[in-house]
């Protein structure tokens, strides 16, 4: 299926997965060193990302950090609110979150996906001046698309074991 995929080039220097009307788009809060030096998102070992979308159902097979453009052919894209690279994403603040806001809603508006989930609260607190949230879909839209809230699948968040991350995510899928 053809979803005029648009490879966008961050300022990190790592590539987006966009494509028109996607059915969501998944947003991490910014590139890891790693997937900067790698060339492709989530490409750490230890990132559970892809696992995580095809245990819950986005993708028939387990899909490869290098094999990222595939996620358009499941309706899948993925962004960052944030494209400086970190080691951790602890090493971002509010205001960069708040820098970044116009540039993730002009994506998303551009792009006009069905759902965005953010992968983890701080960039949805943060672009959103909501103090706290819940995990899963939110009430808000953000730029015409629906709002979801996932955790993280990085490595580094370990309060969240595979089977409750597929769970969280499964969630979604169910929706759409």
């Amino acid at each position: 299926m053809d979803r005029g995929g648009d490879v966008q080039q961050t300022p990190a220097g790592l590539s987006d997965v966009l494509g028109l009307g996607l059915s969501v788009v998944f947003c991490g809060l910014n590139p890891a060193l790693s997937a900067v030096r790698d060339g492709h998102n989530f490409s750490s070992p230890s990132n559970r990302f892809w696992r995580v979308l095809h245990l819950s159902g986005f993708t028939s097979r387990l899909l490869r950090a290098d094999e990222e453009q595939e996620l358009l052919n499941y309706g899948c894209g993925i962004t960052a609110a944030v494209s400086r690279a970190t080691k951790s994403a602890s090493e971002l603040r509010l205001d960069d979150y708040k820098k970044a806001a116009p540039l993730l809603e002009a994506k998303i508006t551009k792009f006009a996906p069905a759902n965005l989930a953010f992968l983890g609260k701080a960039a949805f607190a943060a672009i959103t001046a909501r103090a706290d949230c819940d995990w899963g879909r939110q009430s808000e839209l953000f730029a015409g698309a629906n709002t979801w809230v996932l955790p993280n699948p990085s490595g580094l968040n370990r309060a969240f074991a595979l089977d409750r991350l597929t769970a969280h995510y499964g969630d979604l899928r169910a929706e759409i």
